[in-house]
């Protein structure tokens, strides 16, 4: 009688083995939750259709070491039940990078401070070009904990020191501009300091970065392969079209934010208050890490934050969220582009999710009662309510398509019952991980 081996979640059917995607693409809405998601709908198309809806639709669970875990029913009959001790985005970076829990604060270390692999690294190891790209600071938590080890994600200049001068990484594209304020425009001499330069690991790398004398081995061919630096829009939009350098480090001439920390009315309606026009869309930079990472024939990993959901979801600043998520939509709409005409859903496995839900998004429910964001036509804001400045324990949303989600899809054992089936953030981490193996 023929044996019947399954080796891990690489065979679906018996004897059937699934080859690992040659291209992985993991998208992260910081901050996202499902109201959110509604709430930009109903704004940009009055709910006459949906973001991604052609993707397969799960749910996600993001607890961190130190949270109580996520229960369906108790999170639907006790208000107040998924504001106890949610996770940060250090830990669910580090979660969805490593497959393993850690505590609040930590970057790519488990609780005890050892240091974990990232599946970066993994994909690195399989001759793969790899690349972090985000809306926000470059050596900020998300980015950070799918790149860095560090049990404090406060230490920005020692986690952009590893990341921009320690890591063989290809690319690397965000924000925290030393020399521009949040909303571009440049700063005076008198206002410069050292503090400036944190997020870009200090003022020797920052110097090594122009100077073009910063970084490792990337390819082990024995030589340093230092970035090529880029930082206004026009070189952003050029870098999407023809030959590529091997490297690039993009930084936004911004500081914080790509255009939810500019000024103007930021409680204002989206698009009220003029965009920043010198900084990159996250589409372009999208574009552009895709044309020098699509370079390698043996494939890619790339991983694209849209960081400032998360900030418009402390602030509550509605405006500012579906700006973002529009935002962080044209730039799925970029790789939904780049696969169906460079690649293929054969061979790419694209993950769209978020690390935690921020601000407790709902409609105008009575007081401590959570009900739906309402719709109130497309160019209105709905009608919507936040219930705190901070992270959530709720549900968030994932979408997968491609090469290897059947096995995602798999994993998704559990059931709520607004949300569907869901899985845990370090469930999906662990089958990219062996996907990979």
């Amino acid at each position: 009688m023929r044996k019947l081996f399954c080796v891990g979640l690489l065979v679906l059917l018996c004897g059937t083995a699934v080859a690992a995607p040659k291209n992985i693409l993991v998208m992260i809405a910081d901050g996202w939750g499902f109201e959110q998601k509604s709430a930009a709908e109903f704004y940009d198309n009055g709910g006459e259709t949906t973001f991604f809806d052609w993707l397969t639709p799960l749910a996600m669970s993001t607890y961190s070491a130190t949270g109580t875990g996520y229960d369906p029913a108790l999170a639907w009959s006790d208000f107040a039940y998924v504001k106890n001790r949610p996770t940060d985005s250090a830990a669910s970076a580090t979660a969805l990078s490593t497959g393993v829990k850690t505590k609040n604060g930590m970057i790519g270390v488990d609780p005890d401070g050892k240091p974990l692999r990232h599946i970066y690294q993994a994909a690195e190891e399989k001759g793969k070009s790899t690349g972090l790209v985000t809306t926000v600071l470059l050596s900020h938590a998300t980015p950070a904990g799918f790149s860095a080890h560090d049990s404090k994600r406060g230490n920005y200049e020692a986690i952009g020191r590893q990341m921009i001068a320690e890591t063989p990484i290809d690319v690397l594209m965000g924000t925290g501009h030393p020399e521009f304020d949040g909303s571009g425009r440049k700063l005076p001499p008198d206002k410069m300091n050292d503090k400036r330069y944190q997020a870009v690991g200090g003022k020797t790398v920052w110097d090594g970065l122009k100077n073009a004398s910063v970084g490792v081995d990337a390819d082990a061919d024995g030589s340093p392969d230092p970035w090529a630096f880029i930082e206004t829009r026009d070189q952003f939009q050029g870098l999407g079209v023809g030959d590529t350098p091997k490297r690039v480090l993009g930084l936004a001439q911004v500081d914080t934010t790509l255009q939810q920390d500019r000024g103007g009315d930021k409680k204002a309606d989206p698009f009220k208050a003029p965009l920043t026009e010198t900084v990159p869309t996250l589409a372009e930079m999208v574009r552009g890490a895709l044309n020098v990472l699509d370079n390698d024939p043996d494939g890619l990993f790339l991983m694209i934050e849209g960081g400032a959901i998360d900030w418009a979801g402390h602030d509550n600043q509605s405006g500012r969220s579906i700006e973002e998520q529009l935002a962080f939509r044209d730039a799925v709409g970029v790789v939904k582009e780049w696969v169906e005409k460079n690649s293929s859903w054969d061979e790419t496995l694209l993950i769209v999710t978020a690390d935690h839900e921020t601000g407790y998004l709902t409609g105008l429910a009575k007081e401590n009662e959570w009900g739906p964001v309402e719709n109130k036509g497309k160019g209105n804001l709905p009608a919507m309510k936040w219930n705190s400045g901070e992270h959530t324990n709720s549900l968030v949303p994932l979408f997968v398509k491609g090469a290897g989600s059947e096995d995602i899809v798999a994993r998704a054992v559990s059931e709520d019952p607004k949300r569907g089936k869901y899985l845990h953030s370090t469930e999906l981490s662990q089958t990219l991980h062996q996907l990979l193996k």
